[in-house]
Formats: C-alpha cells, structure tokens, sequence
C-alpha cells in the first residue's frame, strides 16, 4: 500500500520505520533542511535520534508530492501536534484526498475542540475520517517492541483499510466507532500524567499514583460520556490503557513535566528541557473550561491547571485533592 506521512516528529518518523516494512512509505515534513538531513544520514536526529530510516523510507519536504503518493487508494496519516492539524487540514482541502486519518491527542488550546471537529470544521462532513490512538511511545514502534493500537472511525471501510495498513507483524490494531471517545481517552490522560508526574516526583509513592490513575480513569469517563462518548471505551486502549502507559513509562513527556513541576522548576525550563510538545499542557486549560461548562466534576484535571496556569504550588495542589470531601464510589 502507498502510504504518505505528514509529520516528522517522534511518533511519526516511528511509525514510518514499523509501515516501511511493508509498505511504500513517504514521509514529510515541512522543514527543507532537516528532511534533507535526514534523508542523507538515514536518521531524524532532530525528534528521534539513535533510530536508522530504512532504505526503502522516502523523505520529502514536498506537500504535494507526499499527498499524491497516497493517491486514492493509499492511506494519508497526519502526524503534526494537535497544533498542527488545522494547518494540514487548510493544505488539504480542496484536494482529492479519500480520507484523513490523525494520530494527535487533545482539544484545541483556543477552540476547545477535539481533532475530528477541527477536521470537520475545515473539510466539512463529505471526506472520511478517523483517529490512531492507544498506548505507544514512538521509541518503542520505532524498536519494533509489541503494542497495540485502536483506530476509531464512523466509516467502517476507513477502519479496514487502516487495520489493513497498520496490523500486522509486532503492531495489532483494534477498530471502534467511537471516535469522541477515543479522542477524550487519548486527551484527558495527558493531564493525568502530569498529576501523576507530581505526586512521583513529591515521593508520595505508589498508592497515590495508583488513586490518581484510577480516579483520573473516572474523571476521562465522565467528560467522556458527556461530550458523547461510550463509557466502555474508556476500559480500553484509548482510555485505561494509554492512562496507564502515560503516568508511568518513563518516556511520557506529559509525566516528565509533572517531575519537573516537582522539583519547583519553571513551566517554561520544563517544556524548553523537553525539545518536544507535551500535549497535556496545552490541553488543561481547554478541559478545565469544557468540565465547567458541562457541569462535569473534574477535581484531578482542575488541580493540574491550577498548578500550570494558577500559581498553585504542587505539594498544595495534592493538599487541596486529599482535603476533599469523601464521596461513595460511583464513578
């Protein structure tokens, strides 16, 4: 299959390495320099450094040739930051493009949107789309370690055709139409894992982290369901298993900031020491307002915003959590 990539960073250079195995892979990104570094040193350097680009891997800096290498029977992946979507999106419209599928996680810092209205707003209703989503860290698809991800869709070609793509030797890919719930899942635990991030790097041990990711589960369901997903996708990959992988792999960029929010350093050092985009930071303001206007209790999720965006220091923000009223477990 004719497989084109839009997005050099980390996740999309590795999943470019796990499809080229397989398939026709070309890679863009919108930086002339550094695709041309890249393409002569076999290696991204920049987002994935250590990892070789297989041979038969095109790189290109070329909008319009990476999308007509998709054609109309490939597969078109967006791989920018949610940041980055709707400028795709802009490129695309008005082209003859069979679908858009995305990997970014989030809502919109000033629309509050999730990607597939984003994508809607630009494209309007007549071109399928879709979300890759669920527990992957770019390091390990670039190793070719087992992972397994879900592709959420109201278009069950679109779905085949991805879980045609992508399935396959140390990948297994899952299909839903679920795509709210998927988006919610792939966002809201992003804030999660900086909480948890705070509470590892306060030395609050391992029964805090494991009350805040099973709390946090609750709090994702809850805007989840409100927005229109389905609760039971939040049992799965997009929901209990990317929370999981986020607030304890050592890898989660979103779990890095919360250390550093811990050891009293800056916002600013902390997402500069990074070199990559932590969604979560962009998404807590954004779900911090969606929770009030729906009227969703979102404790967890205010708290991290409070420490980001408030002033609260984060040894308050746990206090604060702690010196909540106790409450039946329902949800």
């Amino acid at each position: 299959m004719n497989i084109t990539i839009l997005g050099a960073g980390a996740w999309g250079t590795a999943l470019a390495i796990s499809l080229a195995a397989s398939h026709a892979v070309v890679l863009w990104g919108r930086e002339p320099e550094g695709m041309r570094e890249a393409q002569e040193r076999r290696e991204n350097r920049a987002y994935l450094p250590g990892f070789t680009l297989p041979d038969g891997l095109a790189l290109t800096a070329d909008f319009d040739a990476a999308v007509a290498h998709a054609g109309s029977d490939g597969l078109l992946l967006v791989a920018t930051s949610l940041s980055g979507l709707r400028p795709i999106a802009t490129r695309l419209k008005g082209r003859n493009i069979p679908h858009v599928v995305w990997l970014c996680k989030g809502f919109e810092e000033e629309t509050h949107l999730l990607p597939h209205q984003v994508v809607r707003d630009i494209l309007g209703d007549g071109v399928p789309t879709g979300a890759l989503s669920g527990p992957s860290f770019a390091q390990e698809v670039a190793q070719g370690l087992p992972g397994a991800l879900v592709i959420a869709s109201a278009d069950a070609a679109l779905r085949q055709r991805v879980v045609e793509a992508v399935h396959g030797r140390n990948l297994r890919v899952y299909s839903t139409d679920d795509l709210t719930g998927v988006e919610v899942g792939g966002a809201v635990k992003n804030i999660l894992a900086i909480a948890t991030g705070v509470t590892d790097g306060l030395g609050l041990g391992l029964n805090a982290r494991a009350a805040l990711i099973t709390r946090g589960l609750a709090e994702i369901t809850r805007l989840g369901v409100a927005l229109g997903g389905r609760a039971e996708t939040f049992t799965g990959l997009a929901g209990m298993g990317d929370l999981i992988l986020t607030c304890t792999g050592d890898l989660s960029r979103n779990r890095r900031v919360g250390l550093g929010l811990a050891q009293g350093k800056p916002l600013e050092q902390i997402v500069a020491e990074l070199g990559h985009v932590a969604e979560g930071v962009r998404c807590a303001q954004a779900v911090r307002a969606l929770a009030a206007k729906l009227k969703v209790e979102m404790p967890i999720a205010d708290a991290v915003a409070a420490v980001l965006f408030d002033g609260t220091p984060p040894r308050e923000m746990v206090a604060n959590l702690l010196a909540r009223d106790p409450r039946v477990e329902n949800g």
